[in-house]
């Protein structure tokens, strides 16, 4: 009982989590944060053919423009750690070629053992309507690629699960794979800390997505806290291009290097330019207090000082937060 208990409550191992975090930040193309991330995999211990394998598992989940993006920035995290001299583990070979007969039927076996359930020939419903398509899954991914077992099956869902969970509009499947892994030994508790480290990596509605198939409570997308502000700012005209250009570098880093800015929003007035508005979202308090310790933004304050003649911070409270999420969404 108390091994039961202690494999219920078992967490990710450090590799797991490396292998969660590179999943999910491929299969949203973030390839700076990837580039940290991969660096974090090797230093916790993943081989260089396992992170291979991951990378090419995802071009089956999230595409091939994704997975080729994803592995040339590996190529170039290994040359540039080869350069300082670190020398990563190569890991088990890589399988390329796959010999069986009978590839639909290896393929068919594998998807019974993820599933713990029969699979018919064709797969009901896609299967019957789109044929090709079950045999490419059947033959390529639960065939040619599962064939390597550089990863463990458990390890290919753990890699699969963090993906869909980082994209949008694919529940089913990512329900479909969250019990695959749980047949493969992936516990509830290590499907929350995923959730907790797609939240992390990606945002707080895409985790939600993990906790809500698994039956954990959902994190509440907008704080209650959360720091709303419009900046009226009379700038001097001989100052204002100036002003302008400083304001929008500032702008443009708070919201890519800060996760705590929602929004900086800077705005002129048609007829009076000088008139400047900036909408200001921040996640709570502390997230503005830590906003305004940057250096992009002490550099906004210091140099812009003589350029204001006026400055005026009205604090606002949003009427309907539930709508939140959706601002600026549609603009993509």
């Amino acid at each position: 009982m108390d091994a039961q208990e202690n494999k219920t409550n078992q967490n990710l191992n450090a590799k797991e989590q490396s292998l969660v975090k590179i999943s999910s930040l491929t299969a949203t193309g973030n390839l700076e944060s990837l580039k940290l991330q991969l660096n974090a995999g090797l230093d916790s211990g993943l081989t260089i053919n396992e992170i291979k394998e991951a990378l090419v598992q995802l071009y089956a989940y999230c595409g091939f423009p994704r997975s080729l993006n994803a592995i040339n920035t590996f190529k170039s995290v290994l040359d540039k750690r080869k350069a300082k001299g670190i020398n990563d583990l190569e890991g088990k070979k890589i399988i390329v070629g796959n010999t069986v007969e009978d590839k639909y039927e290896q393929g068919r076996k594998t998807l019974e053992e993820l599933t713990k359930m029969p699979q018919t020939k064709p797969a009901k419903g896609f299967g019957e309507f789109a044929p090709r398509i079950d045999v490419f899954l059947k033959e390529h991914l639960f065939a040619d690629i599962f064939v390597s077992d550089v990863l463990t099956f458990q390890q290919r869902e753990i890699v699969t699960i963090s993906a869909l969970a980082s994209l949008d509009g694919v529940d089913a499947q990512l329900q479909s794979h969250i019990n695959m892994g749980k047949n493969t030994g992936i516990t509830e508790n290590q499907l929350a800390q995923l959730a907790d480290l797609v939240q992390e990596s990606v945002n707080k509605t895409q985790a939600n997505t993990v906790r809500k198939i698994i039956g954990k409570p959902l994190v509440p997308i907008i704080k209650s806290d959360i720091m709303i502000r419009i900046s009226e700012i009379e700038i001097v005209p001989e100052f204002l291009e100036e002003y302008k250009s400083i304001l929008k570098e500032e702008a443009s880093a708070s919201v890519k290097l800060e996760k705590g800015v929602i929004a900086i929003f800077p705005m002129f007035q048609q007829k009076n330019p000088t008139q400047i508005r900036i909408v200001e979202i921040y996640a709570d308090k502390d997230a503005y207090q830590f906003h305004l310790q940057t250096p992009h933004f002490q550099h906004y304050k210091t140099s812009t000082l003589k350029m204001v003649k006026s400055l005026n911070l009205v604090d606002m409270e949003s009427l309907d937060k539930e709508t939140m999420s959706l601002i600026f969404d549609k603009i993509k």
